[in-house]
This record gives structure tokens, sequence and C-alpha cells, in this order.
């Protein structure tokens, strides 16, 4: 393809979109195209959360409540199912926009507050609730009283380039996208750059992978665009298994276009003509938006054989996965694509030299190739002016776990914990105080409070024993019990492990039993079990290392990393639960133990009436006993007693 000069350059660019714009015929899409374009709102539009978080919260009811109010009032709006705009512990959320004036948004609107909110709007009235906020429009009435949604406390600090869309815009209307400059940076890039430009470019904007190793993204395509090869690859890793995260799923669910746009140019760059999208069966609202979205843009030309008489050809696919955590590491999702046992491989070969049925391919996950449009659009500067100096753009985190304000944030790389925490998710719920913060999953570590005010970037967590990972965040309160948070993630680990090689399958199976062990109360004091035990607690540290030194993929390399982090800040758990046979939180419920105050009991007989082991004796109006020897530490007595008889000691 000829390099064009700088003259031309926008001059073919708007030219091709005027093409692409009147390549359809249908009257009604170049309505919309316009419409969207001059954002210009014919009708009273109802827009309502449904992801699958606002789906979980019961946004089906009110949309079937709003059809039925619009229905009954004999209303003309258009009702339009948005993907998840971040703020999840707000859900149902509903904005609505009336002719003339500024789009408003509403929280926890369920099924029993949709006739009273939409009563007061259409009357231009608010509701004696608050609302989140308005998007502010040029030319459009403000409503009083209420602020910019952009200045509400959980987006002010965020910087939204993945998510930009997410939340805003009809995830299934092309035309929509393409009115807000979607595919834009995609034809850019066919009309005026090569594909090692493109590879070059994506270099200097300081991309990284955001799939958690970092690997720089434009270093990978170049790796791939050299290799000479009849068939290239290229595949969007959307398994996203780690407990904790949904990144991936709301982006795709709310604005599958950019995706299919940041894959089109990278399959550019590397020259690859056909793309899988592996994504996990249990995203079904995601799949079914791929596929909208991909039939919608092979429709219009952007997929398909020689785009705009390029010659320039490009497919996708997509794959869905059985939801094997291990299929995240790159070699065995290629294996899985291929039709065989998800299970890794050693390397080299790395995948840009041989990848999927032996080819070159490169693959990245959903929210790297959803940065991508937007440096072509903005440029590899302005990127590579946010972040750190090894750690350019944005990050999605999914904030979930204790914490005030559940859901997606999208801040700028060298941003603290503290204030993604703090300020943006607006502290630990119920007044709680903090103990610590998982960040990457269960390949990730702990972050306490020492460590709030680190900022977020590759290097940074690395030396606070954590690693970015995908971008999860699951916080914790006073209450946790952080020996049974590594139980957790081991137990999910050891499920997990694909069983092909020895450290990992049996490694983490040993390190299981010793946590269980330790949260478990000896069943004979005269056995050996109290020093095997102690004996176990000495090789835990031991075993996670060997583990993490000789296993064979990425998944058991980081396979001991909860465990080895929670013992790194808070050995005093572990202690406690060793030599006093006590869980501090009381989460453990094989180490508690529980007392009647005889002062207190009335003798009623409940407690032992619902005590599912009969450990609790006493005759009826006088005080009852616990025999320590039956109790398994379940808490029903506790939880049955009316006169507050029955303590944890």
């Amino acid at each position: 393809m000829e390099r064009l000069d700088e003259v031309n350059k926008e001059f073919l660019i708007n030219e091709v979109l005027r093409d692409f714009s009147n390549n359809s015929k249908d009257p009604e899409t170049l309505r919309k195209l316009s419409l969207f374009k001059n954002e210009v709102v014919e009708k009273p539009i109802i827009y309502i959360g449904a992801g699958t978080c606002g789906l979980g919260a019961g946004a089906v009811k009110t949309l079937i409540k709003t059809r039925q109010y619009l229905e009954s009032h004999q209303i003309d709006a258009r009702i339009v199912e948005t993907g998840c705009i971040g703020l999840c512990s707000s859900e149902p959320i509903m904005d609505i926009q009336i002719p003339g004036h500024n789009r408003i948004s509403f929280e926890h609107i369920t099924e029993d507050r949709v006739d009273q909110l939409l009563d007061h709007v259409f009357k231009l009235e608010l509701p004696e609730e608050d609302a989140v906020g308005q998007f502010m429009s040029p030319g459009m009435r403000s409503w009083d009283h209420v602020t910019d949604i952009n200045r509400h406390p959980f987006f002010i600090s965020q910087q939204r380039l993945v998510l930009k869309n997410c939340g805003i815009i009809d995830p299934v209307s092309i035309e929509e996208y393409i009115a807000r400059g979607g595919y834009k940076s995609f034809i850019k890039t066919l009309s005026i750059y090569e594909p090692v430009e493109v590879c070059q470019l994506i270099i200097e904007s300081g991309l990284r992978g955001r799939g958690g190793g970092g690997f720089p993204s434009g270093m990978k395509w170049k790796f791939a665009n050299a290799e000479k090869s009849d068939q290239k690859y290229l595949i969007c890793n959307a398994d996203e298994g780690d407990p904790g995260a949904f990144m991936d799923r709301a982006v795709i669910e709310g604005d599958p276009h950019k995706l299919i746009e940041g894959m089109a140019i990278a399959a550019y760059g590397i020259g690859a003509s056909n793309a899988y999208i592996y994504i996990r069966a249990e995203y079904p609202l995601a799949i079914e938006r791929l596929h909208r979205a991909i039939k919608q843009a092979t429709d219009y030309g952007l997929l398909g054989k020689n785009i705009f008489c390029t010659g320039v050809d490009f497919e996708i696919k997509v794959k869905m996965g059985a939801g094997a955590f291990v299929c995240g590491e790159e070699t065995a999702l290629m294996h899985s694509i291929e039709g065989k046992r998800g299970m890794p491989s050693p390397r080299p070969p790395f995948p840009t030299t041989s990848g999927l049925f032996g080819k070159p391919t490169v693959i990245n996950n959903v929210e790297t190739l959803s940065n991508v449009p937007v440096i072509l659009e903005k440029g590899k500067e302005w990127f590579a002016s946010i972040g750190t100096e090894k750690s350019k753009g944005t990050k999605v985190f999914a904030l979930s776990g204790k914490i005030a304000l559940t859901g997606l944030v999208e801040i700028p790389m060298g941003t603290s914990i503290r204030d993604i925490l703090f300020t943006i998710g607006g502290g630990i719920r119920d007044g709680k105080k903090f103990k610590a913060v998982q960040i990457g999953g269960p390949s990730g570590g702990c972050i306490t409070e020492e460590n709030l005010d680190i900022q977020i970037d590759y290097d940074s967590l690395l030396k606070v024993g954590a690693m970015m990972g995908s971008g999860g965040l699951v916080v914790m309160d006073e209450d946790t019990c952080m020996v049974d948070v590594a139980k957790f993630f081991m137990d999910f680990i050891q499920r997990e492990s694909c069983g092909k090689c020895i450290p990992c399958r049996e490694g983490t199976k040993r390190m299981l039993e010793i946590l269980e062990s330790i949260t478990t109360k000896p069943k004979s004091s005269t056995s050996n079990e109290a020093l095997d035990r102690f004996k176990g607690i000495m090789q835990l540290e031991k075993l996670a290392r060997v583990i993490k030194d000789t296993s064979l993929c990425g998944l058991g390399q980081s396979a001991p990393n909860p465990v080895l982090s929670t013992l790194r800040w808070f050995r005093n758990e572990y202690e406690a639960h060793i030599f006093e046979r006590k869980c501090p939180a009381g989460v453990c419920t094989n180490l508690r133990t529980f007392k009647i105050n005889v002062d207190a009991c009335s003798g009623c007989t409940v407690c032992s009436k619902k005590c599912p082991t009969g450990a609790i004796i006493g005759s009826k109006k006088t005080p009852h006993f616990i025999v320590e020897e039956k109790c398994i530490g379940c808490g029903t007595c506790q939880e049955v007693c009316k006169f507050n008889a029955i303590e944890m000691v």
C-alpha cells in the first residue's frame, strides 16, 4: 500500500468514512447514523443497565415494568438495554433522556420504583431520591440540583478509555458506535499505515499486555509480523477465570465493537486474516452480543474479504471454552481451540513463532485489544503521557468484597491502592476496618495497610509480593480470616490444575491438606495429629517454593502466591491457628469454641433442640452446658438464643 502525504491523510479518511456511512441503502440506518452523530433525541429514551450485574439485581423485572408503564400511559418512548457503566452496587440503574434535556441517571430502580420515578420525570420533576448524576451535553437543559455524573465520587478520579462507552451506548447498535467515532481508527490504519508501522506505533505507545504478564504488546506483534507464513492467527483471550474478575465480560457486554475494531487493527499489524475470541461458556450474554456485533461489522463491510478494496481479509470466530482455569494460559488455550485437551506446553517455541495449528499467533486479552483504537485515534504520544515511566495508559479493575461501592473502575497507571479503595470505592463497608486486598486473583498476593499507598503499576506491585494480574481486587475487612482466604484460593488452584506436572498436581494438594489440618480441631490429643500439624506448617513455605520453581506453566508457578503472601503479612494468624487452635476472626468453624453463660441461661432448651450434634445438655429451666468434644462450632446455638447467653470464646 502506498504511503500518503500528510495533506491527503485526513481527506482520505473522511472520504472513506462518508462512503462507509452511505454503504447502507436502508433509510432507517442512515437516519440512525444522523441522529446518533448529532445527538438528536426525537422522543424519550429510557436506558436500563442490562449487563450481567444489572440482570442479577433485577433489571429484567425493571424492563418489564417499564414497558407496561409506557403501554398503559400510551407514551411513545424508546427503551435501550445498555451494558454496565461500572457502578455495579447501584444496579438496577435507569437513565432517562427527555427531548431537550440532559440524560439523567437513577440507581436501585427495582420494579416497585419504576412507576413513581417515571411519573416524576415525565412531568419534568425530580423524585425525592437523589439522582446519581446527569450527562452534561451542549445545548441541552440541565436538571436543577443534580451534579454532573462525571463529578460523582465513583467516577471523578477515573479516566475511562476502555470503558468509555460501557453503560452509555446501545451495545448492539453499530450505528451508534460509528456515530461516536467507531471504526475510524481501523479505516485510518488501513489508509495510512503499513503493518510494521502499526506494530512500531504500539511499541512506542508503551501499551503492555493487560492479561497479567505485562509483556509489551507491540513487541509481540512485531515478532509475529516478521514471521514468514501463509497463515497467521490472532486470538483474543476472554477466558477470565480469576475469582473476583469480571472486566472482560463487562467490556464485551457493554461495547463489543471496540474489541472488534481493536482486533481488526492488531490483525492488520501482524498480517493475520483469521482470529478467534476464546470466551468461557458461562458468559452467555457476552457471547450473544459478540455474535451480533460480528454480524453487523460483516454486513457493513468491516469484516470479510477485501475490506474497502484494500486487499485486506479478516474474519473472526467465537470459540467457547468449558470454564477450565488453566485455559487462560496461552498454550493450553490454543490446544483447546484445536480441539485438544487444554494443557500447557513448554516454551520455546513461543506462539509468535509456532502457535495455533503451528502457525505464528498473537494472543492478547480483551482489555489490551480494546485500548488499540484509542491509541490510533489520539496518537502514541498521548497514550504514553498517561501513567508511569514503565506502565503506560489506564488499567481496569473489578472491585469486589467488603467494599462500599463494588464495580468496575478504570484508573491511570500510577494511582494508589488507597485512592481506588477509599476515594473511588467509598471505603470499607459497614464502617469496618480494612485488613487486606487480594490483587491478581489466585496468582496474585495481598496488599496490606502498610502498602496502601503503593502505586498501581507492573513493577511496584512485584516489590510487595503481588502482581497486576488481570485486574481483580477482592477487599477484605477485619472479619476476614487470612488462613481461610489462602485455603480458598489453594482449593481453587488445586481443582483447576490440569494435572500434567507433578509439582502443581501433587504439591498444591499437599498444601491444601496442610491448610485444612490447621483450620480443623485435632480429633485426638493422644495421637500424632498435633505433631503433624506443626510439621506441616514448617514444610508449607518450603513446599510453596518448590512448586513455584519447578511447575511447567504460569498457573503452577504462581499457585503458591496466596499462601506465601498471607504467610508474609499475616504469620501471626497462622500461629494462632496452629498453637492456640483458634481463629482470631472466628471464621474457621472447626476451631470455634462456644460457652454458655449460666447466669444468663434460662433453660428454655431451644439451643439443645437446634444443635445438630446434640452437644448441648441440660434440664428444662436449668442452665445448659456445651460438651466441647461434640461441638462442631457451627454457631447455631448462638443464633437461636434469645437471651444472649451463648458467646464464642
